[in-house]
């Protein structure tokens, strides 16, 4: 199994997503345990966050491959390179950029890129996505996944992101969503590490409500 397979396979087995939107590096450890502690073990740290890199690398030197480390807003080849080069695993994009995909691929990284049609959903895939982002979520809706997932090649790990929050989060995984990214409804900057861990604990509860499609 190359890295990139075994980073697709960790993700699936933790499939939701902490999207540290905002985080800076003095506080990024102290997030990260918190999430650990409640269970999660995928954390994204966007690029337009401040100090991105610098989150990243502490993140990595902190817990290895323990967790899924990815970098999200990723919008060009060279950050692909900066990403790997800090310790990310994952690269996630709010769209559809061969560059971006091709790079990660070829760095040994695995690649969810955000699409919002069938169109872009196929030509991601053709430029060597692993997994599709859904994005937003809160736009396109539950029943999207549903017919999505009739024309997509089977398997293919559809992630829910954009708008995702406890009221709606087992409904995207009834309606066929492998894994969602949770911003603003689990993190915020400057949010009491308490309220993260309850909002980390509401999320997993309402995912688990819903049996897996």
């Amino acid at each position: 199994m190359n890295t990139s397979e075994g980073t697709l396979a960790a993700l699936q087995a933790h499939p939701l997503v902490a999207i540290l939107r905002g985080v800076k590096p003095d506080e990024v450890l102290a997030v990260a345990d918190t999430l650990v502690d409640a269970g999660w073990r995928s954390i994204e740290v966007p690029l337009n966050s401040p100090e991105p890199f610098t989150s990243i690398e502490r993140l990595a030197a902190r817990f290895g491959s323990g967790i899924v480390l990815g970098a999200g807003t990723v919008l060009g080849a060279a950050d692909v390179r900066r990403c790997a080069d800090a310790g990310a695993r994952l690269v996630l994009a709010p769209n559809r950029d061969a560059d971006v995909i091709r790079t990660a691929r070829a760095l040994g990284l695995a690649v969810m890129p955000g699409v919002a049609t069938p169109s872009e959903a196929f030509e991601a895939l053709a430029a060597g996505a692993q997994a599709l982002k859904l994005f937003p979520a809160d736009v396109l809706g539950p029943a999207s996944f549903k017919g999505w997932k009739a024309v997509l090649p089977a398997g293919v790990p559809l992630f829910a992101v954009g708008g995702v929050d406890a009221g709606n989060l087992h409904a995207f995984r009834g309606a066929g969503a492998a894994g969602a990214g949770l911003g603003s409804s689990l993190f915020a900057p400057g949010r009491r590490l308490d309220d993260l861990r309850s909002r980390a604990l509401a999320l997993a509860a309402a995912w688990a409500q819903q049996p897996a499609v």
